[in-house]
């Protein structure tokens, strides 16, 4: 009946360290090292566009310039034809002074919309990269925790099977030595009885031979 009550616990210690294994298997750090990954490459497509964004807002930039420089040219030769008398030469440079300022002005509200559209990204952009490093942070809380908590069961197994297995273990052998040395100590004793009642038979023998 003994050894049918230690091989149940046996039996249903092992079932338990079997499921805490499938569950270590299943620990949902891998998929929080999952999303963190994805979050980064996030990120780094955010990162991305905000360059794209700075690249579009130089262009914008340099585009305003041209355009505005285009339209002072034309306005100064405007002013010439007309001083000149050339009427024709004239309405063509105040139509080309007309687009280019319609051109300057729409492109200087474009990079000006491309400058308050790139504050904002970036702001946010800050905040992403601060969400993303208190994660980074709550995740190495979370590891030392895990790696407590898989520790302290390693060595709840360790202290539950020495406390079992080796001590009873150790209680088996003591015992086998005490049953040789029982063994060792009477045949010892049965081996001087038979030689000390040989000796009083000799001397007996001797006795009785000079009587």
């Amino acid at each position: 009946m003994g050894n049918l009550f230690k091989r149940l616990k046996d039996s249903l210690a092992a079932d338990v360290h079997d499921l805490l294994d499938q569950k270590e298997q299943k620990n949902p750090m891998a998929s929080l090292n999952h999303y963190l990954r994805q979050s980064e490459q996030e990120k780094e497509k955010v990162r991305k566009l905000l360059e794209r964004q700075y690249r579009l807002k130089d262009e914008f930039t340099r585009e305003f310039h041209r355009a505005d420089e285009l339209a002072q040219k034309r306005q100064k030769q405007a002013e010439i034809a007309e001083k000149a008398g050339e009427a024709e030469l004239h309405a063509f440079a105040v139509q080309e002074y007309e687009e280019y300022r319609s051109r300057a002005d729409r492109l200087k509200q474009s990079r000006q919309d491309a400058v308050d559209q790139l504050s904002r990204l970036e702001e946010k952009y800050e905040q992403m990269k601060h969400k993303l490093k208190d994660m980074h942070l709550r995740r190495m809380e979370l590891m030392g925790r895990e790696n407590i908590a898989r520790a302290n069961h390693q060595i709840d197994r360790v202290i539950d099977e020495a406390s079992d297995k080796p001590f009873s273990r150790f209680a088996e052998i003591e015992s086998f030595i005490e049953g040789l040395e029982y063994k060792i100590d009477h045949a010892y004793k049965r081996s001087t009885f038979d030689q000390k009642i040989s000796r009083l038979e000799k001397q007996l023998e001797q006795e009785n031979s000079l009587s």
